[in-house]
């Protein structure tokens, strides 16, 4: 189901959700301060394309060290890319979510943009988990 999915996804749209990540990815490189999150967009775009059989898992729970987006600097951070762009993708992938929930067919669709919606609002709090290696 999985594989079948990824198809349906890829075919009627992951490739311009994924692009549409690309290009804010594209424009967070464009500045110093964006390039941590430019790096997030990348991966996140990633699992845009083939969404199904993987999953976002907290950076705390991938990595043991502290990691910068964990302290206050991070917090900071997210705060100003919410505001500039992740309310934005948020927002997109919702209501795509709530277009396609009307449709019994939809739904599992409609849960991959739920997905993205949350690593939307703090991409580098985020690392990808694959269900099946």
């Amino acid at each position: 189901m999985r594989v079948i999915g990824n198809i349906i996804w890829f075919l009627l749209g992951g490739v311009e959700v994924a692009l549409l990540w690309v290009i804010v990815g594209v424009l967070a490189a464009v500045t110093i301060i964006g390039m941590p999150w430019a790096r997030s967009c990348f991966m996140i775009a990633k699992v845009a394309v083939l969404p199904f059989g993987k999953q976002f898992t907290p950076v705390n729970q991938v990595i043991d060290e502290d990691h910068l987006t964990l302290g206050s600097l991070g917090i900071l951070g997210n705060v100003f890319w919410t505001v500039l762009a992740g309310f934005w993708l948020a927002i997109f992938h919702t209501v795509s979510a709530i277009i396609l929930a009307i449709t019994i067919l939809g739904i599992p669709f409609a849960l991959q943009h739920v997905k993205l919606a949350r690593a939307a609002l703090a991409p580098n709090d985020v690392r990808v988990v694959s269900f099946y290696k």
